[in-house]
């Protein structure tokens, strides 16, 4: 009996020390999920989504909060990092997190948010190449251990009948801006890469031209687009905050349509916090190259889409396998 009476006496108590805060608002304190860890590479697009979404506190507004991104300038760190879980949530290429998590890493697909029309094959308009057939026997200089050269490998194998490893000669290159590099010193006739490094290469160089658009060539092919970079979640994330998962969808799904919605007022929110001036952000954009485009995977269709991608690559040999339903976050 003492025991029950102390226990409300602390319950009551407790009650009182909360005073007049409104009862909704103390549900919001009790159930509020801790600061979420994230990160940022540069250069990328991708700190235009990270650095917007700070900017306008989009997490605040779905009831969390993301704490202050790592930073990184090494690809390769970026995603182990994240497959040993020093930090939560990822933006990357959804083709490298279907092959982490077949390896086994923990973790949850959540959304998709550009297309695959950021990939790009450049040539210059001095070298004369009007095809992917005129890439034969020619230098084309591409980081090969990349999904972007992946998947414009099996597009061009097996919607244009082009194997670009046979075909052309690669020379292979540290980083994707690499690649525009040799093309304009004349030490490659193409280059494989991805926004903005498409459009900051143009802006620089007036000669160069897309020759090839992955993405573009996988929708004209298929009628359907081709997904790239997306965001997953760590699952012991999701495990450990129930409901976490919904609200960061929902940030990214909001990041994307604001940032559509007034794209100058996006790129100079930002500046040049992406590794790349303003303007060739809004070239990237304003051209379709970077093809946002939101997609939940608790989306039906959306999930078609990825599903049919999925088929896609592994039959391509860009990923091993096809992960189990495991990998999509359902909500």
């Amino acid at each position: 009996m003492t025991h029950e009476l102390n226990r409300r006496n602390f319950i009551f108590a407790s009650l009182g020390a909360v005073g007049t805060l409104p009862l909704a608002s103390y549900a919001v304190a009790q159930t509020q999920p801790a600061s979420v860890r994230w990160a940022t590479v540069t250069p990328s697009f991708a700190a235009l989504v990270v650095e917007f979404i700070r900017y306008h506190k989009l997490d605040e507004k779905h009831g969390f909060t993301f704490g202050t991104p790592t930073a990184y300038t090494s690809v390769p760190t970026y995603y182990a990092d994240f497959d040993v879980g020093n930090y939560d949530v990822c933006v990357g290429s959804w083709d490298g997190f279907a092959a982490h998590y077949l390896g086994g890493v923990p973790i949850k697909y959540l959304c998709t948010i550009t297309t695959a029309e950021g990939i790009n094959i450049l040539s210059s308009s001095r070298d004369g190449l009007k095809s992917v057939d005129d890439l034969a026997g020619k230098v084309v200089a591409a980081l090969q251990q990349t999904g972007a050269y992946r998947m414009a490998r099996a597009v061009l194998k097996e919607f244009h009948n082009f194997d670009l490893d046979k075909q052309a000669q690669i020379q292979n290159v540290l980083n994707p801006a690499a690649a525009v590099s040799l093309l304009r010193a004349g030490s490659a006739q193409a280059a494989l890469t991805y926004e903005p490094n498409v459009s900051n290469g143009i802006i620089q160089d007036p000669s160069l031209q897309v020759l090839f658009n992955v993405g573009a060539s996988y929708a004209q092919a298929t009628g359907q687009p081709l997904p790239y970079f997306g965001v997953a979640v760590r699952r012991d994330l999701l495990d450990r905050n129930p409901g976490i998962g919904a609200r960061i969808n929902d940030v990214f799904r909001d990041c994307i349509a604001d940032i559509l919605g007034d794209v100058p007022s996006a790129v100079k929110t930002v500046g040049e916090r992406t590794g790349f001036a303003p303007e060739v952000i809004a070239e990237a954009i304003n051209s379709k190259r970077l093809s946002f485009k939101y997609s939940s995977m608790t989306d039906p269709a959306a999930r078609k889409a990825t599903q049919a991608a999925i088929d896609f690559c592994a039959r391509n040999g860009v990923i091993t396998s096809k992960p189990d339903d495991g990998f999509f976050f359902e909500g």
